[in-house]
């Protein structure tokens, strides 16, 4: 496969489509009930910090790589090791990329057909008048309904699928450059509201206010391993993007502008809902079912409560959306390296993709009984093993080529900085970021 010679539009349109990549159910599903579970501030600040002392670094390393390469991730990566004199079987780490993606999109297709069916709901103002109990019921309803699931979680498959066949500039560009922007609009609106609410106080103070005692070594690993989560780095997408990026644009600034957007969008969820769990006196540490239970009963109590939660869950899809489109490019352009035409990877990636979300849907139902790897039911599997193993295992692998693989000069041109700032983020790749890639890679092996 020859180099690309397609690039994004503008430098504004490759951070956008890097943002959709990173911000997504790690920003606005995982990071509220994390924060919520792990002593509020203090895994924020650590979860921050990992973002630049972890994730940053790494996130350079593989849109780097694909910059560099031009090509698509196992392209490129086989490209980048011969030109270095190494083998090239570093390949096939872009085929174990696009696996760890094709896992992670399967589960994300069947959430967002959950928020599909809340925010058709709450449009209809189903959860008002509602009691707790009720709400936590309907739920669980919800999820062992075959039927209802298998239709959102489709819709959501062709909706995601049908931008990526369109390709970058006509598909993944136009659809970036018009949902980021009014996926923060949405946001910002939300966390302004909040301000009004009795909750916005103790939000605050949970989310900011120093809180040492609460640092364990679990909330530490866990803000490690969520700051690689929610930035998507570790499963080549990035290096997808990478290829496509302009000549001139700066990847150290283009990348921190991705990580400050990306926590931003974490910071005004985190808001908005700690702000309506607090009005209503609600336990800010319920888990996955924050968003699903806990939101809906807060919200159903508020003026407005119907809307503002049909805003939320308005977020939680646009959001998803952008990242699923996101997620699947690199799956497709592994096929397309392998000589099929877009549209027809498109096809076999959303039907394969749609197939493996079944399992997810049918294991709160027909499969509930069915257990892997011990207790955990299918989605648990698929919902714990590529996030927690997959992508540390991939993130690892590409530090490792960034830092002691590929050629040095490819890697400073690839990186567009001067000599200085190259080898200072070598060094930290090399000695801060790949040591913390191990020790989460640890911690999810023996936790």
């Amino acid at each position: 496969m020859s180099e690309t010679t397609e690039r994004w539009g503008s430098r504004r349109a490759f951070i956008l489509a890097v943002t959709g990549a990173a911000v997504g159910l790690g920003n606005i599903w995982r990071f509220p009930y994390m924060t919520g579970e792990n002593g509020g501030s203090a895994f924020l600040l650590l979860y921050i910090g990992f973002v630049l002392l972890l994730g940053l670094p790494v996130m350079m390393a593989e849109i780097m790589i694909g910059r560099a390469g031009r090509r698509g991730p196992m392209q490129a990566l086989a490209h980048l090791a011969v030109s270095g004199g190494r083998t090239p079987h570093w390949r096939w780490l872009g085929l174990f990329g696009a696996i760890t993606m094709f896992f992670i999109l399967s589960f994300y297709s069947v959430v967002s057909g959950w928020s599909i069916e809340y925010l058709v709901d709450s449009l209809k103002g189903d959860f008002s008048g509602m009691s707790p109990p009720e709400i936590g019921a309907s739920f669980g309803t919800f999820l062992e309904d075959p039927v209802t699931m298998t239709f959102n979680h489709t819709v959501f498959m062709l909706m995601t699928m049908s931008v990526v066949a369109a390709g970058i500039s006509s598909g993944l560009e136009r659809l970036n450059n018009l949902m980021m922007p009014l996926l923060y609009v949405l946001l910002l609106a939300l966390a302004g509201y909040s301000i009004s609410t009795p909750g916005f106080g103790p939000a605050l103070s949970w989310l900011f206010m120093p809180n040492p005692s609460a640092i364990t070594l679990d909330v530490m690993l866990n803000a490690m391993g969520h700051a690689f989560f929610t930035l998507a780095v570790g499963a080549c997408a990035l290096m997808a993007y990478g290829a496509y990026m302009p000549e001139r644009q700066s990847l150290p600034t283009a990348a921190i502008a991705v990580a400050a957007l990306d926590i931003g969008v974490a910071l005004l969820a985190g808001i908005a809902i700690f702000a309506a769990v607090f009005s209503q006196g609600m336990d800010p540490a319920s888990g996955p079912g924050l968003m699903f239970v806990s939101l809906p009963i807060a919200f159903a109590n508020l003026p407005g409560g119907s809307v503002l939660l049909a805003l939320f869950f308005l977020l939680l899809l646009l959001a998803t959306w952008t990242s699923s489109i996101n997620i699947a490019e690199p799956i497709v352009e592994v096929l397309e390296g392998w000589g099929l035409k877009r549209r027809h990877a498109a096809l076999v990636v959303g039907v394969s993709v749609w197939a493996m979300g079944l399992l997810s849907v049918l294991s709160f139902s027909s499969l509930k009984d069915v257990h892997v790897l011990g207790e955990m039911n299918v989605f648990d599997a698929v919902t714990t093993i590529p996030p927690d193993f997959f992508l540390p295992i991939g993130g690892l692998l590409i530090a490792i080529f960034a830092a002691w693989v590929m050629p040095q000069n490819r890697a400073l041109a690839g990186l567009g900085t001067s000599r200085g700032f190259f080898r200072t983020w070598r060094w930290v790749l090399r000695w801060i970021s790949i040591p913390l890639v191990v020790v989460v890679l640890g911690w999810s092996f023996f936790k």
